[in-house]
């Protein structure tokens, strides 16, 4: 095998001699599986060269997942038949499940999950977007484990270090005059705060909101929300307006406009004047729009759209719940992105790593209209809540976990790209950072949305060993959202999968 890498006319058909009787006799299939670290020396640290490839795809029978030292916890519940039947008898219906086949996630540790059988995935879609920097991170579990033997819960009644500390880190996070926190437990819970502060500070009630837009299930958070499918045929959504979504994929403007973002802007201007009193209470946008289907909004729209909601009395709500934390790459926060400062920002997802944590970060002035009554909150910022979300701030800055979002994004991105050359049902290719979607259509042309096939490609590179998520409106886009400790060879492995996936439709 070594031989191989030398040069030579006589290489290739070497090579493949000398890998058809490894795989025949075995042996060095057994040995490499066995001694991890030796074949990831061998072969992905050698990637680029196209031999020692095709060794790895013919020793392992196909593109594999990366060698890897974590193990598996030995797993002795329940079966996954017995799982589920718990699950139909116990756990209300409306829970909804992946796969045809449900899976057991029994234990995980970094950009990996594990099944019952000890089988490893890799999990590409990372708890939908909240796994930011790794299942069961060893910095994390430690503050974690060593907080739960000191203080769990006490509520902000009292004075706690962790809480006042957290705080200031989180803070020191944000630009401009973004620095006083309020911390509750969920994106929804952050979105209804932050509707209320919009509305008390300005005095306005009305709010704009884009369509296609998902801000939670709230019944208020519900009425922000911009999808028939997750609206429930209840009172929802007092004085909130949907203006026309920014898509220049799907929408109503396409890319190739140069004066795109001046028309969707428009729309916004045209809304406030027509449907509400002419002074807003706040205009809310995802910064990269998640469950929607990876949105991405032109350039100089944020801006424009920005300067239309302030001269008219009201602020703006950055929701960051999934674009935030350094997953955009370049950028900490997916605003940033887009050259504006929000009024308020509301987060959650990854900010915990798993952990049910969230908060809202406004400004001095605003924050203080909570004061004019009693506003309380039972777990937000609790001790425990509070040391697990200033850990995963310490990590992703001690393990450059922006950087490698920014790296191994631009690759992931590179890869979706050919893959889009090679394989018509890919209609576009979209995102920043490690936060990417794949539109699947039917035709390029009319933009047929490929629902089925999206479902198809869930199924079938699940069976391959990665697990990624959909959306969009007609569910016909793939979501790519993984760890962002992700390696160059998990980014090589998630494209050879796909490849295969949309090989077979």
């Amino acid at each position: 095998l070594v031989s191989t890498q030398s040069t030579g006319v006589t290489r290739n058909s070497r090579i493949k001699k000398i890998t058809r009787e490894i795989f025949f006799y075995g042996q060095i299939k057994k040995f490499f599986l066995m001694n991890t670290r030796i074949a990831s020396r061998f072969f992905f640290n050698t990637r680029r060269n196209k031999n020692l490839l095709l060794a790895r795809t013919q020793i392992f029978g196909f593109s594999t997942l990366p060698p890897f030292n974590g193990q598996p916890i030995p797993y002795s519940g329940p079966s996954a038949s017995e799982i589920w039947d718990l699950r139909k008898e116990y756990l209300n219906p409306g829970i909804f499940h992946y796969y045809k086949t449900p899976l057991v996630v029994a234990s995980g540790k970094m950009q990996y999950l594990f099944d019952e059988t000890g089988r490893r995935y890799l999990d590409a879609f990372g708890g939908i977007v909240t796994v930011s920097v790794g299942h069961c991170h060893p910095y994390i579990t430690k503050i974690a484990q060593q907080q739960l033997e000191t203080l769990v819960h006490s509520t902000t009644i009292y004075l706690n270090p962790n809480i006042a500390e957290y705080a200031k880190a989180l803070a020191d996070k944000m630009p401009g005059n973004l620095k006083v926190c309020y911390f509750v437990n969920s994106g929804s819970e952050a979105t209804d705060l932050a509707m209320l502060m919009a509305r008390l500070y300005t005095g306005n009630y009305d709010i704009i909101a884009l369509r296609n837009c998902y801000h939670g299930m709230s019944p208020s958070s519900m009425g922000l929300t911009a999808h028939s499918t997750w609206k429930f045929p209840v009172p929802q959504g007092f004085g909130v307006h949907h203006a026309v979504n920014p898509d220049g994929y799907r929408g109503p403007f396409k890319y190739a406009e140069k004066d795109m973002s001046d028309k969707y802007a428009a729309d916004v201007k045209d809304l406030i004047e027509t449907a509400t009193s002419g002074n807003p209470a706040a205009f809310i946008a995802e910064s990269l729009q998640g469950v929607g289907g990876v949105v991405v909004m032109p350039d100089g729209y944020l801006k424009k759209v920005y300067g239309i909601v302030r001269e008219r009395g009201g602020v703006c709500i950055a929701d960051e719940v999934q674009s935030g934390f350094g997953r955009m790459g370049t950028h900490y926060w997916g605003f940033e992105t887009m050259g504006v400062i929000p009024d308020i920002v509301t987060m959650a997802k990854g900010i915990g790593n798993g952990f049910p944590l969230a908060a809202v970060v406004t400004t001095p002035e605003i924050a203080k209209v909570l004061t004019h009554k009693i506003h309380f909150n039972t777990y937000g910022g609790s001790p425990l809540a509070s040391a697990i979300g200033k850990a995963v701030l310490e990590v992703i800055d001690k393990e450059n976990i922006q950087k490698n979002s920014l790296e191994m994004g631009d690759l992931l991105k590179s890869k979706l790209l050919d893959l889009q050359k090679k394989h018509d049902v890919i209609g576009d290719v979209r995102g920043k950072g490690l936060m990417l979607g794949v539109e699947l259509v039917k035709d390029r042309k009319t933009l047929e949305p490929h629902k089925d096939a999206a479902g198809f490609v869930l199924e079938e590179t699940r069976k391959l060993g990665v697990l990624i998520g959909k959306g969009g409106f007609y569910g016909n886009i793939l979501r790519i959202k993984p760890p962002m400790c992700i390696h160059r060879e998990d980014v090589e492995f998630l494209s050879d999968s796909l490849d295969k996936a949309f090989s077979k439709i």
